[in-house]
């Protein structure tokens, strides 16, 4: 059975303007732990999350684009590649899909991170990243304000 966080959210700004606050770095430090994003956006490029940790640059998370379809749909792939527990290989790479919905100027964003029960320690993974039913919802919350400003 898969085991994958779900959360949706409506935010009243075009997917446009949405899309930037998901991909401009500038905009991503806001609402993801400081982190800036480091990519080309292109299919199979690198994908990182950078941001400055005790006065050192530090990349928590790391991964690949997928695909992408501007102002519709991103998929990248993510591991934490300090986390000496989990070896970082293909195998162990959880997949982020963010999907964007415009109804007349508000867009619905839908973002699922999974699946957790193919990877290394994926039970404990997912507890982490469910976070009793919380899931990506305090970041979608983060997002729709900047969406919204």
């Amino acid at each position: 059975m898969a085991l994958t966080v779900e959360n949706t959210i409506e935010i009243n700004a075009p997917a446009s303007k949405v899309w930037d606050v998901l991909i401009n770095p500038e905009q991503t430090k806001k609402y993801m732990f400081g982190c800036e994003t480091v990519s080309d956006w292109k299919p199979g490029s690198t994908l990182i999350w950078r941001m400055m940790h005790e006065g050192q640059p530090f990349i928590p998370v790391k991964g690949e684009v997928i695909s992408i379809d501007p102002n519709k749909e991103l998929v990248y792939s993510v591991i934490a590649p300090d986390n000496a527990e989990i070896p970082d290989i293909p195998e162990n790479y959880l997949f982020v899909t963010y999907r964007l919905t415009e109804h007349n100027g508000t867009t619905t964003l839908y973002v699922s991170q999974g699946d957790y029960s193919k990877v290394a320690m994926g039970e404990k993974r997912y507890r982490e990243t469910y976070n009793n039913g919380e899931g990506w919802n305090p970041i979608l919350v983060q997002i729709k304000a900047i969406a919204e400003e």
